[in-house]
């Protein structure tokens, strides 16, 4: 029973986190979306401005307080510059300078890798050699995907796409070391809350200095970048890395690349390659590979 309990627990944080990869799976098109009415810039700290507002409401209807504990202030920053303010930075600016929706996804296929090297540095986590293989393979499915497009080499968009991963993968780290203690839609929460007042400031600048084209798809995609990608998915996000582990429950985002194609064949009418195929469908293997192998030795 023992032995039983903490894989059943691990699996369950698998689930959650799957749940969460769902909910950003969408981020890719809906940021394209967005950008058809709205700003890069305005796009990228207006989303996070909008989910300030919700996690405002959702504190104060829980009767919970509006800011983190003073000791917890330096990983909220850290969350704050990662998902909040980096990854919707670099990625919306990769995907406004030509980088496809499907072509980003692939290449964000890597964050897991990241993840999980930030997991042992920050988290204290030791997992077993075969989960380091399987997450080696996908992130070299990955790199071998983006050096054989086009030129052969990283494209300006592929770096922002890195610099966009590297944002995420600490900003994953430190909000599932805090929700082991506070639980994810707080941890969330907080971290928007607190850059509200640069975010809320900032995004009525831009809103009246960039002259939006409001539509119903820009709105649509905005609405879901700031309210889904942006605070909802992160409550089972960081709650499924709590329970299952950051790095071996990080590996679910390995599937996110077969999700972000479908969403941009359906609703960006994208057509991609047999090569992008390939490369989804091989970290869709290694995420499996992951979730079977044991997450840290006894």
């Amino acid at each position: 029973m023992r032995e039983r309990t903490p894989r059943r627990r691990a699996w369950q944080g698998s689930l959650l986190a799957g749940a969460g990869m769902a909910a950003f799976s969408g981020s890719f098109p809906a940021t394209v979306f967005a950008m058809r009415g709205f700003d890069p810039y305005l796009v990228a700290i207006g989303r996070a401005a909008l989910a300030a507002v919700a996690a405002a409401a959702c504190l104060a209807a829980a009767g919970a307080p509006l800011l983190p504990p003073r000791s917890h202030l330096r990983s909220y920053a850290l969350i704050v510059l990662g998902v909040v303010v980096g990854f919707p930075l670099f990625s919306g600016l990769a995907l406004h300078g030509g980088a496809s929706a499907a072509h980003s996804a692939v290449v964000i296929g890597l964050l897991p890798a990241a993840t999980a090297a930030f997991a042992v540095l920050r988290a204290g986590e030791r997992p077993r050699p075969l989960f380091w293989a399987a997450c080696a393979a996908g992130a070299l499915s990955i790199t071998v995907f983006t050096l054989t497009r086009g030129t052969g080499r990283f494209a300006g968009a592929d770096a922002l796409l890195v610099l966009a991963l590297l944002s995420a993968a600490v900003g994953y780290t430190e909000g599932g070391r805090l929700a082991r203690q506070t639980p994810g839609w707080r941890v969330i929460s907080y971290a928007v809350v607190l850059a509200a007042p640069v975010t809320v400031p900032v995004t009525a600048v831009l809103a009246l200095t960039t002259h939006p084209r409001l539509t119903a798809v820009s709105l649509a995609g905005f609405a879901y970048a700031g309210l889904v990608s942006m605070f909802l998915g992160f409550v089972p996000w960081y709650a499924g890395l709590a329970m299952g582990g950051i790095a071996r429950a990080g590996q679910i985002q390995l599937a996110q690349p077969l999700l972000t194609l479908v969403w941009a064949w359906w609703l960006l009418g994208e057509r991609f390659g047999a090569a992008t195929v390939a490369a989804a469908l091989a970290v869709l293997v290694c995420v499996a590979v992951t979730q079977v192998s044991r997450g840290a030795p006894r």
